[in-house]
């Protein structure tokens, strides 16, 4: 028996010895340790989801206003502007109010961002990859555009994945405390729309979601990218390599991206909530033709639901919670790009979104 323990023991520590040793030729380059890729796609998913959870969170406040300007009744103005707007919420809600819908929007989120950081990742290797083979240059990078395209295939692919989550985030974000709940949370919202309006009424709102998506995504991250490229390249602040670049200086890149690609995006933004909220009894609603009725607002289509918004609210209706949501983009971005990078040299992934 007590030979059998020591066989045991001594098996044991030459299990330990061999993956030590595995793993110091891998940190030297001599060979990868056993599954090393499913762990740096396991680590470059958790530090996407963190980053979404982080960023998301620290704007929640302003996020839910962003929508509850968006889709108000514009016979009935509750919400006029982003100070005024924030100070209604806490005196009508409190702080609870401010935070409401955050826990389905993280749960949304987290995902969306793991998805995203991970599928842009996979994309530009494999962009970077055909556009080599194409120019014979195996020293060739990424061009803006290249990255555009990279960052567009990683917001279809993250928002397509998630878009039921986003759908009745929408709808749980603008229940207020004078109106009836309808959803407890976001799986009860889930199975009150899968049987009272069918499971198509879980996409309301992606085509335009889709499009808007390409130019805010793709923008975001080659607005980032690019930007960090020029920094180190230029010698901006005497920087030697990217992972000299400060988190300050990180932050303004990615709350530049931020603007640029919101500011594109947005009216995609405004009749995707729109029509998110289509079938829905609390929905916005809109005067008849005797100007004396009002009725909920349908829409048969994208197309449909800017000309119908245009037309009864104006132009400016495309761009309604445009300020609150420039407020909690360029920290939310910013903040975003900066969490990944840092979750992921905690968790010791050596990739970074630039490789």
């Amino acid at each position: 028996m007590a030979s059998e323990n020591v066989k045991t023991g001594d098996s044991a520590v030459t299990t330990i010895v061999n993956l030590a040793e595995e793993a110091k030729l891998a940190r030297e380059g001599v060979v990868k340790a056993p599954n090393y890729a499913l762990a740096s796609i396991c680590k470059s998913l958790v530090a996407g989801g963190v980053a979404g959870g982080v960023s998301r969170t620290a704007v929640a406040p302003l996020e839910r206003l962003k929508i509850l300007l968006q889709v108000q009744n514009p016979h009935n103005i509750k919400y006029n502007g982003t100070i005024q707007g924030l100070k209604y919420i806490w005196r009508t809600e409190g702080l609870r109010g401010l935070f409401k819908g955050n826990g389905t929007n993280c749960a949304r989120i987290v995902p969306n961002s793991a998805v995203k950081f991970f599928s842009y990742e996979q994309a530009s290797k494999g962009i970077l990859y055909m556009y080599q083979q194409q120019t014979g240059n195996e020293d060739a990078q990424l061009t803006p555009v290249l990255r555009l395209g990279a960052g567009a295939c990683a917001g279809i692919i993250a928002m397509s994945a998630t878009y039921p989550m986003d759908m009745v985030r929408g709808r749980i974000t603008v229940q207020t405390e004078a109106s009836p709940y309808q959803y407890r949370g976001m799986f009860h919202a889930l199975s009150t729309v899968l049987r009272e309006e069918g499971p198509r009424a879980l996409y309301k709102g992606w085509l335009p979601s889709v499009i808007g998506v390409i130019p805010y995504v793709g923008l975001n991250f080659a607005v980032y990218e690019s930007l960090k490229d020029w920094l180190i390249k230029s010698n901006a602040f005497g920087l030697a390599d990217n992972s000299e670049l400060g988190v300050t200086t990180r932050l303004a890149c990615g709350a530049a991206a931020g603007t640029v690609g919101q500011t594109v995006a947005y009216p995609l933004d405004v009749i995707r909530r729109r029509m998110q909220m289509v079938g829905w009894n609390h929905a916005a609603s809109v005067l008849t033709g005797d100007g004396r009725v009002k009725v909920p607002l349908e829409y048969t289509g994208m197309i449909d639901a800017f000309r119908k918004t245009v037309q009864h609210e104006g132009f400016g209706a495309l761009y309604k919670g445009l300020v609150p949501n420039s407020v909690k983009v360029v920290p939310s971005i910013a903040i975003a790009f900066v969490t990944y990078e840092m979750v992921k040299d905690i968790l010791g992934v050596e990739i970074r979104i630039s490789d």
